[in-house]
C-alpha cells in the first residue's frame, strides 16, 4: 500500500507527481496490467520459459 502525505508548503501537482513515482516503484502498476486478464498457468509457464531461454542467451559467452 502506498501512503502519500502533503508536505508543508508542497502544491498539488508536486504531491502528485511524487505519489505516481511510488506507485510505479511499488509495482502496483505492474501488478494491475498482470492482472487485468486471466492468464493460464501454460502459458504463465511458457512466458517464463521464454523468458528465462533469452536470459541465458544473452548472457552466452560468444
Amino acid at each position: 500500500m502506498v501512503k502519500l502525505r502533503l508536505r508543508d508548503g508542497e502544491s498539488v501537482n508536486d504531491a502528485v507527481k511524487r505519489f505516481r513515482k511510488l506507485v510505479e516503484h511499488s509495482g502496483i502498476k505492474k501488478e494491475m496490467r498482470r492482472r487485468e486478464y486471466y492468464e493460464k498457468p501454460s502459458e504463465t509457464a511458457r512466458r517464463n520459459r521464454r523468458r528465462a531461454e533469452r536470459r541465458e542467451k544473452m548472457n552466452r559467452p560468444r
